[in-house]
């Protein structure tokens, strides 16, 4: 393997690693603003945070 070939294969590897670490993040995020959307609704419902574990 050159040189060329090897920096190719680190630049891709670094890439692929960037990608999942921000599909990771998002997924985060995502996963606060469901939360955050089902409390909402529980709250407009009338459920107190006691009743949601309850509730589920």
């Amino acid at each position: 393997m050159n040189k060329s070939e090897l920096l190719s294969t680190i630049d891709s590897e670094t890439r692929n690693s960037k990608s999942k670490t921000s599909k990771r993040k998002w997924r985060e995020i995502e996963a606060i603003h469901d939360r955050h959307r089902l409390r909402q609704e529980l709250r407009e419902l009338g459920m107190s945070p006691e009743d949601q574990l309850e509730f589920i």
